[in-house]
């Protein structure tokens, strides 16, 4: 007798601490839903924040590109210590005139030029850097489907594993109130003590199992806390008792969701994003074929005048404005080749274009599929529920009756309490399928 009662005691005993801790961390927190912790790691996730600032780079490579557009102007000056100014106007080798000039100088002045026309370069890298941030955007939409997709994934481990805690918990309470009647029993001389070892070793193991899962609960909540961006051990408490909904995952159609992902998904977005920056690289590439043509003016004022004859010790300003034009032979035949290769990557990216098609394809497929073989289990998984329980029901009835085994009934407490497990895995499999769908074609 006092070899049972030591399992018993050292089964429940970590259950009931563990129990009371998680009670203690739930009491004062406030409950959320998986819609309000989307909100917070749509607002604090780390990877988000990054997306973020990308984008906040690609819009000011936009700003930066239009900045191009505007001449170039510049003013400078610079003090200088003359030497002798020689004139060799019989030959070097002859006595040289020394032209008489001050023994310092200085200039000031500005230059400006202004591009008029260079094969659409500028206006187009401006083209290109829009396209870049539109890019950017459907990268951070894919990215926020991704850390959505995550924290429901991790929010349905929570919901499952505080069921499951759940479960044990209640099952660990029926245990301990079935020893009870099994001692009385055997104490009556009615059952063997085998029947009572044998309930002091499965409360022991339901103990064990207590603590394991609230130990997965712990790490579930710091998994999810990270993508919210928050502490790891800040308190975190989910509404795991709402009943998950079915409904709009049941009324969804296949033709629907493919239709929806090749207006909705952002990685579809991105290769056709692709195609439009390689066909723009192409042109950017023949502009250099094309002239370049540029306005440009400077004036300077100088000390002494020694650029022009007859020379002067005076200060004297002299300036230009004008139409410079210029043209790169050389690009004939250096962009042949440039323009084959930036044609070729054009056509890869389209043929990647075709093949993510086809993958998108074959995932949303494989994703709806998915989701109704989950709701299949889900029904399955209810129905078993079902029976479970009234074979559990009818055995310990005919076990009080002497007319079954401990071990049938064991057994069947077992099925019950795994059966409860399966439904439970199976109801959140359901959720997580459709979310992963959704996901997909860009609507989550």
């Amino acid at each position: 007798m006092k070899q049972y009662k030591t399992i018993t005691i050292l089964g429940v005993i970590p259950a009931l601490f563990v129990h009371s801790l998680y009670a203690q961390h739930t009491e004062n927190t406030r409950m959320l839903s998986l819609e309000e912790i989307w909100k917070v790691a749509e607002t604090n996730n780390r990877q988000l924040k990054l997306s973020d600032l990308h984008l906040q780079q690609s819009n000011l490579e936009i700003l930066e590109a239009k900045d191009r557009l505007l001449p170039e102007v510049s003013v400078g000056g610079d003090v200088k210590r003359n030497s002798k100014f020689l004139i060799y106007d019989h030959g070097l080798f002859s006595s040289p005139q020394d032209v008489p000039i001050k023994g310092y100088g200085y200039s000031v002045g500005y230059s400006m030029n202004f591009n008029l026309y260079n094969g659409g370069k500028d206006k187009r890298n401006i083209v290109i850097k829009k396209e870049e941030e539109i890019r950017m955007q459907y990268e951070v939409d894919l990215q926020k489907n991704d850390v959505k997709y995550n924290v429901a994934v991790a929010y349905f481990d929570l919901y499952k594993f505080l069921h499951f805690h759940d479960f044990l918990g209640a099952e660990i309470e029926a245990e301990k109130k079935q020893l009870t009647r099994v001692e009385s029993l055997y104490k009556n001389g009615t059952v063997l003590k085998s029947d009572v070892l044998r309930t002091s070793v499965k409360l022991a193991e339901l103990g064990l199992n207590f603590s394991d899962v609230a130990k997965k609960i712990e790490i579930a909540k710091q998994r999810l806390n990270i993508l919210m961006g928050r502490e790891n051990d800040a308190e975190l408490s989910i509404k795991h008792q709402d009943t998950i909904e079915f409904k709009a995952i049941a009324a969804g159609d296949y033709n629907d969701y493919v239709d929806i992902v090749f207006n909705k998904s952002p990685e579809y977005k991105i290769v056709h994003s692709d195609i439009k920056l390689s066909e723009l690289n192409i042109k950017q590439i023949k502009a250099t074929l094309r002239p370049k043509v540029s306005l440009y003016s400077n004036y300077n004022y100088t000390y002494p005048q020694i650029s022009f004859y007859p020379y002067s010790n005076d200060l004297w300003g002299f300036g230009q404005i004008g139409v410079k034009v210029q043209y790169s032979i050389d690009n004939l035949y250096k962009s042949k080749h440039s323009i084959a290769h930036a044609q070729l990557v054009s056509n890869q990216v389209k043929e990647n274009a075709d093949i993510k098609k086809d993958e998108i394809y074959l995932q949303v497929k494989e994703a709806y599929l998915q989701q109704q073989l989950a709701l299949e289990r889900v029904e399955t998984a209810e129905q078993n529920i079902i029976k479970t329980s009234e074979t559990v029901r009818v055995i310990r009835s005919s076990y009080l009756n002497q007319e079954s085994l401990l071990t049938d009934l064991l057994e069947a407490e077992n099925a019950l309490l795994e059966a409860k497990f399966n439904l439970t895995t199976a109801r959140t499999s359901a959720k997580l399928t459709h979310i992963r769908l959704l996901a997909l074609i860009g609507i989550l």
